[in-house]
């Protein structure tokens, strides 16, 4: 009997490396795609010798992705930055890289493709990721239209850049901001006048876990009644940045300010960070935090894949502690 081959692009990623976990647990033969595969070489061990095949590809490169996706069952596409650098534009990874690969992926007549996306993706946004997201949902759909979309929120597990970054800015800085629309507004009670200075407590978001996208991916490749649905992946609750940094508070044991910052500061700190090499903020980014990084509802989620969503509490704790104190 054949056993069934799937090609991961962004297979080394903090997401992707779970995925391919998944698959190789299941029995497939894996490609791993990716930019530098001597960074991952690290997932041949994820099965048995030669399950799992590092290989380089750049998705720019269309006769490169059609060979890596020649003869497979499934293609999953992992591939996502954050910031712009150079060629890497939102455009030129979200949409037209995801195009290549769902052209490819329907010419190989792959049985099943799984974008992921973002949630948050729309056209009409402000912030030049939402927007190259939803227009590379969209190049997807019209290439291979039974192709499965997922929008996780925020993803948390134990090498992220959400709750790490925080806990890392905490070890070096007396402060923690929360950015907020909504603050340092007057209010009045029947003890007299006073400040809001944290408003409804910043942007929200849901953070969802690591393991159960990698979950929700894997089921959604391999269940036919996924095709063609876009699904929205959420952890079980909603957190405004102000409990987001409260919680790195209380993880990390490091006992820091929380300082209320309107969105306009944070403006201007973006503009000067987004030239760092691996910027901590940008315009762009700033621009995203505007609108809340939750499940809307009306689509399917975590449950019509049939996983449960993790709790921060189970989680961040045992990766949060190492940044507590020594003495």
């Amino acid at each position: 009997m054949n056993r069934r081959v799937v090609t991961v692009f962004g297979g080394s990623g903090f997401i992707g490396r779970q995925v391919v976990r998944r698959f190789a647990k299941a029995g497939w033969i894996v490609r791993a795609a990716m930019r530098d595969p001597i960074d991952g070489a690290f997932l041949k061990t994820m099965g048995e010798p030669g399950q799992v095949t590092p290989i380089r590809v750049d998705i720019s490169d269309k006769s490169a992705v059609r060979a890596a996706v020649d003869g497979v069952d499934c293609v999953v596409n992992m591939v996502g930055i954050l910031f712009e650098k150079g060629k890497r534009s939102f455009d030129a990874i979200h949409r037209q890289g995801a195009e290549t690969i769902a052209q490819a992926a329907r010419d190989a007549g792959a049985a099943s493709l799984v974008h992921m996306s973002a949630l948050g993706a729309d056209k009409t946004s402000a912030s030049a990721y939402a927007r190259s997201k939803a227009q590379g949902e969209e190049a997807v759909l019209a290439a291979f239209p039974t192709a499965t979309i997922t929008r996780p929120s925020v993803v948390f597990g134990a090498d992220d850049d959400f709750f790490n970054r925080f806990a890392q800015l905490a070890r070096v800085s007396p402060i923690l901001p929360v950015f907020t629309a909504d603050g340092f507004k007057p209010t009045h009670s029947e003890n007299g006048f006073a400040l809001d200075l944290f408003g409804s407590g910043g942007p929200t978001f849901q953070p969802v876990y690591v393991g159960d996208v990698a979950d929700a991916i894997f089921r959604a490749a391999t269940d036919p009644a996924a095709a063609g649905k876009i699904y929205e992946l959420g952890g079980p609750r909603r957190y405004t940045m102000k409990e987001i940094m409260e919680k790195v508070r209380q993880d990390t044991g490091l006992c820091r300010l929380l300082l209320p910052l309107p969105f306009a500061f944070a403006k201007i700190q973006a503009a000067f960070l987004q030239f760092l090499p691996t910027p901590p903020l940008t315009p762009d980014q700033v621009l995203l935090m505007r609108v809340d990084n939750v499940v809307r509802g009306g689509k399917p989620g975590l449950a019509e894949l049939g996983v449960t969503p993790t709790a921060c509490e189970a989680i961040v704790p045992s990766y949060l502690g190492r940044f507590a104190p020594t003495s």
